[in-house]
């Protein structure tokens, strides 16, 4: 199989579910395609959307001392949760991290899935996780943790694709740095890590977070004039939702 790194899924996280997936549906005209009740022995429920073919995911806890929630209450909300990267090769670039000083956290491994997760403190501002499934070298192939048929509820008359992750940090190019020798890319253009299929884009900022999701649709006033009927603030071109910023573009 040839070497590949790709975005696969962005996770999010709110305290509940409720109405931030409604109101990412209603806004961006995504459709939910799984809830996942896997993810309930780690006290968290979800819902994911499929934006072309990467999925958002909102995770919400409905218990007390999942890691979801330590995670609301050392940044306010604020800040993505996870950056997922579908890869032939997910143990090894495990272990790759684990040379860098970037601890496992957690193993994944319901065949035909196998994923690695790290460790959030050790990759600073998210967590980092690396997947495979047999025939997920498609980027239309087969997903479990989307569900079973989550390519029928691809909806792009409204989003078309998630084209950009922004990444904040004082040190935005030693954090670029350090996610580029995680991810295996190299930092091109500056802080920026070039993937097949999305751009990660690090800013200068306070803290260290996931800090905003840049999305191409079809009609930018639209989507934004939507966001404010469903009571956003909207500045320019971005509004806040899910604890980042969403900004779409044409």
């Amino acid at each position: 199989m040839a070497r590949y790194v790709r975005l696969r899924q962005i996770c999010l996280v709110a305290p509940q579910l409720e109405p931030v997936i409604t109101d990412i549906a209603r806004i961006m005209g995504l459709a939910v395609c799984y809830r996942d009740g896997n993810v309930a022995k780690y006290g968290l429920e979800n819902a994911l959307l499929p934006v072309d073919t990467v999925l958002l995911e909102v995770v919400a806890p409905f218990k007390d001392g999942t890691t979801a929630g330590r995670f609301i209450e050392k940044t306010g909300g604020r800040g993505g949760y996870m950056a997922i990267f579908c890869c032939d090769d997910p143990d090894e670039r495990g272990r790759n991290a684990n040379a860098l000083g970037v601890r496992t956290a957690n193993v994944i491994d319901h065949a035909p899935y196998h994923g690695v997760q790290l460790h959030p403190r050790d990759c600073r501002a998210a967590f980092i996780e690396f997947n495979h499934t047999d025939g997920s070298d498609d980027s239309l192939g087969a997903y479990p943790p989307a569900g079973p048929d989550w390519q029928k509820f691809i909806r792009k008359d409204v989003t078309q694709a998630l084209t950009a992750v922004e990444m904040q940090s004082p040190d935005p190019q030693g954090l670029a740095e350090h996610w580029g020798k995680i991810i295996g890319i190299a930092p091109s253009r500056g802080a920026e890590l070039k993937l097949p299929n999305a751009t990660f884009r690090f800013v200068k900022g306070a803290s260290e977070i996931m800090s905003a999701l840049e999305f191409r649709v079809a009609d930018v006033a639209q989507v934004l004039h939507t966001a404010k009927a469903k009571g956003h603030a909207v500045a320019g071109n971005e509004f806040l939702l899910g604890g980042v910023t969403f900004r779409v573009v044409a």
